[in-house]
Order: structure tokens, then sequence, then C-alpha cells
């Protein structure tokens, strides 16, 4: 039986969104679906020593979540996103080019007036997002 869904997981290294890859697996195991884990990066035209390890270290991160996974039996696939877009644009941007069915991303747990102007990636996600998105804390 082949896939029948493709999930993705915005990843920024947190543990938020640590946490949120095990609500990954658990949908993936259940709708037999493949997992596309997303980093979105900034470009910056300074590029930076610390930037550079900050790489590496996504890499080595998202290296070990697809290994992760396949010891599981489900496809993933691993990608940072480089671009001048803000993240959630990329993320929005990665779903729509890939037919993602579903994307599953972490929220950060705000105060009532940070609900209000939250701005963040994650909202941007959720409100943009053409497939259902999953928002976990």
């Amino acid at each position: 039986m082949g896939v029948a869904m493709k999930i993705m997981v915005g990843f920024d290294g947190t543990d938020i969104a640590r946490g949120v890859l095990k609500l990954a697996e658990d949908h993936a195991k259940a709708f037999n679906a493949q997992i596309f884990v997303v980093t979105a990066v900034t470009q910056s035209h300074d590029v930076k020593l610390d930037d550079m390890d900050r790489m590496e270290e996504s890499d080595r991160q998202l290296n070990e979540i697809k290994n992760h996974f396949e010891k599981a039996d489900i496809p993933c696939e691993v990608r940072v996103l480089v671009n001048d877009l803000q993240p959630g644009e990329s993320l929005v941007q990665f779903a729509n080019e890939n037919a993602i069915d579903e994307i599953v991303i972490g929220v950060k747990k705000r105060s009532k007036v940070g609900k209000l102007l939250f701005g963040s990636t994650a909202q941007y996600v959720i409100l943009e997002a053409k497939c259902p998105v999953v928002a976990a804390k």
C-alpha cells in the first residue's frame, strides 16, 4: 500500500518542536503518511560564523529525526529552506508546492496580550495554509 498522505512538521529545534514530532509520528502511523520535517531560515546577506554553526546543528538534528522515523518505518524527508521569506511564508509555500495534506506545528504559551499580538510563524501558518494545521504546545 502506497503513501496516502503527506504530513509536514515545522521544526525549529525547540523543545516544543521536538514534542510535536511525536504527534506527527502518531498521525503518520494512523494515516500511512510520509513526513516532511522542514526548517525555515531567513537568508542573511552577511553570514556569520555562529550562523554556520547553527546550520550544522540543524542538519545534525534533522538527520537524527530522519533516522528515527525511518527506524519506525515511516518515510521521511528533511529540508532546510533558506530564502528571503519569513519562516511562516517559507513553510506555507513549501506545503503548497509539495501538496502537503496536514501541517503539524508547535506554538508557545503566551499571555493574553501575547495572543493578541501573536505575530508568530505558527500564526502565519495557521491563517495562510491551504491544508489543515494541527497546532500543539
